[in-house]
């Protein structure tokens, strides 16, 4: 009877040792500060939120969309439909990316990132230190005309007394070749982020189309010698695919290519 006594009591003991634990494991999970366990709570959700659409935000505020799209006109043009595959088109347009926005995203993570996970600045001020660097080179790379529309479009929506000051245009000044050089390094971002989007577009179908316009004439050329010929069952584009690629590999197309879409940025 004692020693099933004493199992009890050990049993006890023991259960309380273990909640204590737990309950201090538990509190170790919210981190200190002001804020109540289910402020915690939100800021945690929050967080995941943001991770789980990262990729598409930093596609929409680098260099990314002007370089895949770029390499899918030089797929289109070359007449190939699965080679290069997606994979290795979307592998070199993220590591271009990377080479062109890597002194942002240092600055970014140097100024906003590192401080943050150190507590030394809130996250309201770590929102403004990461999304200067992305700030300054959307500016850069924006075209007046597409800032200036999406400005308009914010400025028209009277149910949005906040935008008021958006009314008057993005302050402009022009450099000694006489080109419109931004300097409203204060847009909002919801302004900002569209504009500096369908610049990239207009930029990306412009270079594809400097890209396909050789492979066109390839094209124009062999149809007209097969008709000539009289080869009518005979697909032009068959025999224009050897030479194109022919012409692509003999003028180190994938040297210049890369090379002027990395130099576009600078």
């Amino acid at each position: 009877m004692r020693s099933v006594l004493a199992g009890l009591a050990l049993v006890f003991v023991l259960s309380g040792v273990a909640e204590a634990q737990l309950a201090e494991d538990l509190a170790s999970l919210i981190p200190e500060g002001d804020a109540s366990a289910s402020g915690r709570i939100v800021q945690l959700v929050a967080l995941l939120t943001v991770l789980s659409v990262a990729p598409g935000l930093l596609i929409m505020v680098t260099s990314f969309t002007r370089f895949i799209i770029a390499l899918s006109f030089l797929r289109s043009g070359l007449g190939l439909q699965g080679t290069p595959g997606n994979l290795v088109l979307i592998s070199l347009a993220l590591f271009m990316t990377f080479y062109v926005m890597g002194p942002t995203f240092e600055r970014a993570w140097e100024e906003g990132v590192k401080p943050l996970t150190e507590n030394q600045i809130t996250e309201a001020e770590a929102f403004e230190r990461i999304t200067e660097p992305f700030r300054e080179f959307m500016v850069a790379q924006v075209r007046p005309k597409d800032l200036q529309l999406f400005a308009d479009l914010a400025a028209s929506d009277a149910a949005r007394p906040d935008d008021a000051a958006l009314a008057a245009p993005p302050t402009e000044l022009e450099d000694e070749a006489g080109e419109v050089a931004l300097v409203a390094a204060d847009v909002p971002l919801r302004v900002l982020v569209p504009a500096f989007m369908i610049s990239e577009l207009r930029r990306g179908f412009e270079i594809g189309f400097l890209i396909v316009l050789p492979f066109l004439v390839i094209d124009m050329i062999v149809a007209t010698l097969v008709m000539s010929m009289g080869m009518m069952m005979m697909p032009p584009a068959v025999i224009a695919l050897p030479f194109k690629i022919l012409f692509f590999v003999l003028i180190d197309g994938w040297n210049l290519l890369v090379g002027g879409l990395v130099r576009s940025f600078f």
